[in-house]
């Protein structure tokens, strides 16, 4: 596992990695700077990302943000101090763990197991809502698609779905992409 700590103090960092110690086969990035911070995370490539801001500025915390939303991996904040727009701005941003006043060695552990698995479950929460509106997309099709066939053919519904399904076996093609293609060839021929 490769772990990326960023954080500008020398001695808040050795604490993290303290409680990282215990673990097997894992590399441990220290970044210390904001300059290019994006940049250097890309190229170390971390499968997680252990921020800690002390007390940090309004800015600051803005700036951490926007990195945290342009990277796709667990990222686990320590704050010394924090409100409740700190907060929602955070989970907007994607943090997975966000800690207040607990930068201990002793909690790194847990809060790193806390983050991935955190993580992870927001993934599949995105791909499960991505999944079904693309379901949801596809039946909108379809059923844009049986108007058409309903009202160019004077088809009822249950014959504009048949003649769908039909064409989508005959050609061995998707119910969908039938749609989408009769829907396309609609639309091109309303503005001929």
């Amino acid at each position: 596992m490769r772990i990326a700590i960023v954080d500008e103090s020398p001695a808040r960092a050795s604490v993290i990695q303290e409680g990282l110690a215990e673990l097997d086969d894992c590399e441990i990035f220290v970044l210390s700077g904001r300059d290019r911070l994006l940049a250097q995370i890309g190229e170390i490539a971390p499968d997680i990302v252990l921020m800690d801001l002390g007390n940090p500025s309004r800015d600051v915390l803005e700036e951490y943000f926007a990195v945290s939303r342009v990277l796709d991996r667990p990222i686990a904040m320590f704050v010394d101090e924090s409100d409740e727009e700190s907060i929602a701005a955070s989970v907007e941003a994607g943090v997975s763990a966000y800690v207040v006043d607990g930068l201990a060695a002793s909690r790194i552990r847990s809060l790193l197991d806390l983050a991935v698995r955190r993580f992870r479950a927001f993934a599949r929460l995105q791909a499960d809502l991505a999944e079904a509106r693309g379901r949801l997309a596809e039946r909108e099709a379809v059923d844009k698609a049986k108007r058409i066939l309903m009202d160019s053919r004077g088809l009822p519904e249950p014959e504009a779905y048949a003649e769908l399904r039909r064409t989508a076996m005959n050609q061995g093609r998707r119910i969908a992409d039938i749609a989408e293609a009769l829907i396309t060839a609609h639309e091109l021929m309303g503005r001929t």
